[in-house]
Parts: C-alpha cells; sequence; structure tokens
C-alpha cells in the first residue's frame, strides 16, 4: 500500500492541505446555497473549481482536497441525472483537481522547496447527502452495514479516477469512521486520512470521546493520518493532546473559520476568528499536528500564513 503522506512528511515538518472550498466559492462571488452545495460546480461551473484548486497551489498546498464532499449518486440523481452521468460528474472532481496540479507542476519554478502536491479524494458523511446539517450531530440511527451500502458505489468511484489518497473528513461518529475502514478493505492499495467533527476539546460531534475514536485506528493500516477538521479553532490544541496520547499515526488539523454553521439557512453564523491563522496553525505544530489546513470560511490568504513559516 501507498503512503503519499509519508514521502512529503520526511522532506518537510508540516503537510500543507488547502483551505475552504464551498465558502471560496461564495467569496468569490457564486452561490453555493444548495443541496450539492459546492459540488453542484461539477455540473454547472467546473472552471470555478478549478479555480480554487489554483489558488490554494499558489498559497503553498501540498494536497488539494476534490469537490467531492457532497458529490453523490443519490444527489446527483435526484437532480435528474442517470446513473452512468452522475459517476462521470464525481470521476470529473477527481481529474478537475489532477489537471490543475499537473499543470502548475509543469512549472519549474513552482517545484521551489516543495514536494510534487497531492491530490486527495474528499469523501464527506452520510450527513452531507442529507444537507440538513446532521454530519454536526451524527445521529443517523444507522448500522455499519447500511452506511457502507451508502458509501461502498461512490468509494469505488472515486478510487477508479486514481487520487493519491481519500480524504474521509467531517466524520460525526466512531460507527460512519469504521464502516469506511471496512470499505477501504475492498481496495488494499489505497490510503486514506480520517478526521472527526468535534463539539469540545475532548468529544467528536456525536458525543464519543476523541480518544476512544482514535485508538480504534491505531490498528488500521489503510488509515495514514488521523484528526479533526471543521471545528472551531479554540478546540484544536486540547484536541490534538486527546490524539496524541492515544495514537502514533500523524496528526491532522484543519478547523474552520470558528462560526457555527446553520443547517437551515445554509450559513455560517457569528465571525470567524482568522486575524492570523498562520500563527494558529504554528501553535497546533508545536503541539503535535503534522498536517495542517483550514475548513470552512478559510482562505488561501491564510494557507499562505502557513505556508510561510513551513517553508522559511
Amino acid at each position: 500500500m501507498m503512503n503519499p503522506i509519508e514521502k512529503i512528511l520526511e522532506k518537510q515538518k508540516v503537510l500543507i492541505i488547502d483551505g475552504a472550498f464551498g465558502t471560496e466559492l461564495e467569496r468569490k462571488g457564486y452561490d453555493i446555497n444548495d443541496s450539492l452545495w459546492s459540488a453542484k460546480f461539477l455540473m454547472e461551473k467546473p472552471e470555478a473549481i478549478a479555480e480554487v484548486h489554483l489558488d490554494y497551489l499558489k498559497a503553498g498546498s501540498d494536497c488539494i482536497t476534490t469537490a467531492s464532499y457532497q458529490a453523490s449518486f443519490e444527489g446527483f440523481m435526484k437532480r435528474g441525472m442517470s446513473e452512468e452521468e452522475a459517476k462521470e460528474l464525481i470521476q470529473s472532481s477527481i481529474t478537475i483537481a489532477q489537471n490543475v496540479r499537473d499543470t502548475f507542476w509543469e512549472n519549474e519554478q513552482n517545484h521551489l522547496k516543495r514536494e510534487k502536491p497531492l491530490v486527495a479524494a474528499s469523501v464527506g458523511p452520510y450527513g452531507a447527502y442529507l444537507a440538513d446539517g446532521s454530519e454536526f450531530r451524527g445521529n443517523y440511527g444507522l448500522s455499519v452495514e447500511a452506511l457502507m451500502d451508502f458509501h461502498r458505489k461512490r468509494l469505488t468511484t472515486l478510487i477508479e479516477a486514481k487520487p493519491d489518497l481519500l480524504a474521509c473528513e467531517t466524520i460525526p461518529c466512531l460507527i460512519e469512521a469504521k464502516a469506511l475502514c471496512k470499505l477501504l478493505e475492498e481496495h488494499p492499495t489505497m490510503s486514506a486520512w480520517v478526521s472527526f467533527s468535534a463539539k469540545d476539546g475532548t468529544h467528536i460531534n456525536s458525543g464519543e470521546s476523541i480518544r476512544e475514536c482514535t485508538a480504534f485506528f491505531e490498528t488500521q493500516k489503510q488509515i495514514v493520518a488521523i484528526g479533526i477538521n471543521c471545528t472551531a479553532p479554540q478546540y484544536i490544541e486540547s484536541l490534538i493532546d486527546e490524539i496524541k496520547a492515544v495514537s502514533s499515526k500523524p496528526i491532522i488539523v484543519y478547523p474552520n473559520g470558528g462560526s457555527t454553521y446553520n443547517a437551515l439557512t445554509k450559513t455560517w453564523d457569528g465571525i470567524s476568528q482568522s486575524s492570523s491563522y498562520g500563527k494558529m496553525a504554528y501553535t497546533w505544530y508545536q503541539k503535535g499536528a503534522r498536517i495542517i489546513g483550514g475548513c470552512c470560511q478559510t482562505t488561501p490568504e491564510d494557507i499562505a500564513q502557513i505556508a510561510q513559516w513551513v517553508r522559511a
């Protein structure tokens, strides 16, 4: 099994991932108030997705995450797409990212102090497809088998398009993470990171302890990093301590800007706190995080702040 993360971490102290996708499209003036969220641009305006990927690569990202977080067969077919069209759209999220990355890398000047960037295929939770905010609660009431059935076809579809790894992100409950791990065993050469969404400094959104969730992954060979995303920045230091206590794997953190998501209005309430994202990120690195980026409401400027001290 390949572990693409290891190669970069051998060369530099932190692997920098990208920042927000949907809110970044919004910042550029696009309307993302939609049950498909940023995935609707796979249908309507793929060049907008390419633009965001390029912004993050220019800012210093070592890994860009595809616009497939909310892309599902069910979601696209509800829009009148055939199963084949839905499959093509899901796979296009990877092709778009790969093309942007490869074009960026053709320019020798972009090789300075960095390795070739990775493309991680985003795998959002079941709750993201529901589009009702339940990825921030995790109370689906589904079994491991039912969750595996939901994720199986999409996971296979993403893997067929040959991303460097999978990003299983904003996972709100351990049962869903276990379902994804089991599915991954059907694809033994593919590696993934798993990142949970958390509601405080010790618990993920379902209320389960982050320690208990992290401990499970210690024996999962295909999971190459474990951590937290789409969580308020003030909880990150404590969460890193909790993960570090039970895990030997690289810790990944990419919190949001600090606001709360309102599933009814599909907007973020409150102001974001990313006034000095680079400084906060340096503290997370000192605590033990090795893979750092941003989630909702973070920007290419925030990522560039991280790159400043990583590549100094």
